[in-house]
This record gives structure tokens, C-alpha cells and sequence, in this order.
């Protein structure tokens, strides 16, 4: 069981990184101190995000899960973006939208492939 849950946590960090890591470098972030930053806020809050999720999926139900997801992510977008706000140079876009579009693209993308995969 925990090598499961150890796979699901790396599945998703890989995924999150890559597709948020490229949608900055999309919006241009291009100081390498701030995709580090993009890179390191999400090793702090992915593995959080999804392993919530799973407890109230497993604890819980679906139902529960899917409505949570909503107001969690809500907090990891502020959470990011407040980050952002502190650390990145990068000033083309303010920190708590970026935090939302880069979040948006991963949960939407995420979404597409695990109906893909499931």
C-alpha cells in the first residue's frame, strides 16, 4: 500500500512540475531562480494537496472528495501566490493570478489524463 500511494505521489509531482515549469516558462518566467521557485513551492504543496485528497477520498467518498477539492486548491493558489508575491522577480503578472493559471493548467491537464489512464 505505501509503495501505491508513494507511485500516486510521484506520478502527480512529476506531472504538476512539468506542466507548470513549462506553462511559466510559456507566461515567460525566464530568471532561473524563479522556475526553482515554481519547481520548489510545488514539491511543498503537491504532495500535501494530493495526499488530502486521497484521506478524504479513502475516509470520506468521492463525493466529499470532489466537493473539497475546490476550496483546497483555492488555498494553494493563495498559498502560492503569496510566495510568488515574496520571492520571484518575475512581475509581468500579478503572483496570485500566475499561482492560478499555473494551478489551473495542471488541475485541467491532470483531469485529461487520469480520464485517459482511468
Amino acid at each position: 500500500m505505501i509503495w501505491f500511494l508513494l507511485k500516486i505521489l510521484l506520478i502527480s509531482l512529476s506531472c504538476t512540475l512539468i506542466i507548470e515549469v513549462l506553462t511559466a516558462l510559456a507566461l515567460k518566467v525566464r530568471d532561473k531562480k524563479d522556475i526553482i521557485n515554481v519547481v520548489l513551492v510545488n514539491i511543498l504543496t503537491n504532495p500535501l494537496l494530493v495526499s488530502l485528497s486521497l484521506y478524504i477520498n479513502l475516509e470520506f467518498g468521492l463525493k466529499w472528495r470532489k466537493i473539497l477539492i475546490i476550496p483546497m486548491e483555492i488555498i494553494v493558489v493563495l498559498v502560492e501566490g503569496l510566495i510568488y508575491k515574496k520571492y520571484l522577480k518575475y512581475n509581468k503578472i500579478n503572483p496570485i493570478i500566475l499561482s492560478l493559471i499555473l494551478n489551473a493548467m495542471s488541475y485541467i491537464i491532470g483531469i485529461f489524463i487520469n480520464m485517459i489512464i482511468y
